[in-house]
């Protein structure tokens, strides 16, 4: 753990974070994966291969790359944010939040009392060389809260006015399938893209940053619409990509 945050730090300066997703088991994988230069890696554990247990070893490889771990949970479940935390994450990405009383539990699981109700016991985290690490960690994590429903957008001035919390990750797949259309990345549908706006203009509001998931070609798209946290590639698709190119090359120059 590093004093302090270094992706809280590039958050609060205005700067734009760039991001790795992880879905595949294997700390060698992350390792490698992690080379890329990220500034916050996520460890799904809402979706992909993944379990609290396995991810254990991939924060360390994260760590050991310059990269800020993050964990996705699969769940705004007290337990396992407080879990994930002591194993080391530097923040938590929640997925579906619908209302500020939901932001608002996500914002006390992260932080011990008298601001929050998390549990003392950091077992892999209170190792991290940090003194007074319960005092000092409440002001350092980082949370994001998922928008990725019609009730979502509908609150999101109000999820946005709970403190504590620090950015906003939209969902556009899950978004997308909210709004009746199939999941994907980017869509031309009237009513999707004015739901980012709506979002855009909610965190600017409430000088949350936002962040949205999906891959460097559509976060170039959404640089430029003002996202600062972007998931620019992930493990899984970064695999296939290589392996589908040096075989087409090899392919195309056999007769």
């Amino acid at each position: 753990m590093l004093n302090p945050n270094p992706l809280k730090k590039l958050l609060k300066e205005g700067k734009t974070a760039l991001g790795g997703w992880i879905t595949l088991e294997g700390a060698l994988k992350t390792e490698v994966f992690a080379k890329g230069g990220f500034d916050w890696m996520t460890i799904d554990l809402q979706h992909g291969a993944l379990t609290l247990e396995s991810a254990r070893p991939l924060i360390t490889a994260i760590e050991s790359s310059g990269s800020n771990p993050l964990i996705r949970v699969p769940w705004n479940d007290p337990s396992m944010i407080m879990r994930a935390l002591d194993a080391g994450a530097y923040g938590i990405i929640v997925p579906l939040v619908n209302s500020a009383e939901e932001a608002a539990a996500a914002v006390s699981a992260m932080r011990y009392p008298p601001e929050g109700i998390r549990s003392s016991g950091p077992w892999r985290a209170g190792i991290s060389g940090v003194q007074n690490y319960q005092s000092w960690i409440n002001n350092e994590l980082v949370l994001m809260v998922m928008i990725e429903t019609k009730q979502a957008v509908e609150n999101v001035d109000a999820i946005l006015s709970v403190p504590g919390i620090d950015g906003v990750y939209v969902g556009p797949s899950d978004l997308s399938l909210a709004y009746g259309l199939s999941p994907a990345p980017d869509q031309t549908d009237k009513d999707w893209n004015d739901a980012l706006d709506s979002i855009l203009a909610s965190c600017e509001k409430h000088n949350v940053v936002p962040g949205i998931a999906g891959n460097a070609k559509v976060a170039v798209k959404r640089l430029s619409q003002g996202f600062r946290f972007l998931e620019v590639s992930r493990d899984t698709a970064v695999l296939e990509r290589g392996a589908r190119e040096d075989v087409e090359l090899l392919r195309s120059k056999m007769s």
